[in-house]
């Protein structure tokens, strides 16, 4: 797999975050595997740069897994390494390296959920009103 930089990745604050995470409010699936464990779980947030996964499963932080995103954005497959892990709850990892020919769907997937982040926002505010 190549290492694709993304042109969305923004430096914010004194978070060590290279952009934001953006919410899946929308049930977003991905299909994971770290030898010699495999598992489909929702995807919490995402970033170009990572994601929180939800999951029971124990992984270390450092070890690499490999990710397929069950989106109709199309195939995205990456690698990623855990990079912090909330016992019971799930995984933070960041995205090591994405096919360059997967990097255009990641976009639209990350467009979405900002949309729809936004939409939902704006609907909450209504409802307060």
């Amino acid at each position: 797999m190549r290492k694709t930089v993304s042109s969305m990745q923004v430096t914010t604050g004194p978070s060590r975050r290279r952009s934001s995470r953006i919410p899946a409010i929308d049930d977003v699936w991905i299909y994971w595997e770290s030898h010699p464990y495999r598992d489909v779980s929702k995807i919490r947030d995402l970033s170009p740069g990572g994601l929180f996964l939800e999951t029971r499963a124990r992984k270390k932080e450092g070890e690499v897994v490999r990710l397929h995103f069950l989106v109709q954005e199309g195939q995205i497959r990456a690698e990623a390494v855990v990079r912090h892990v909330i016992d019971g709850r799930g995984l933070g990892m960041k995205i090591e390296s994405l096919s360059s020919q997967d990097a255009p769907q990641l976009r639209r997937l990350l467009s979405r959920l900002r949309e729809n982040s936004m939409s939902a926002r704006i609907q909450q505010s209504m409802l307060k009103r």
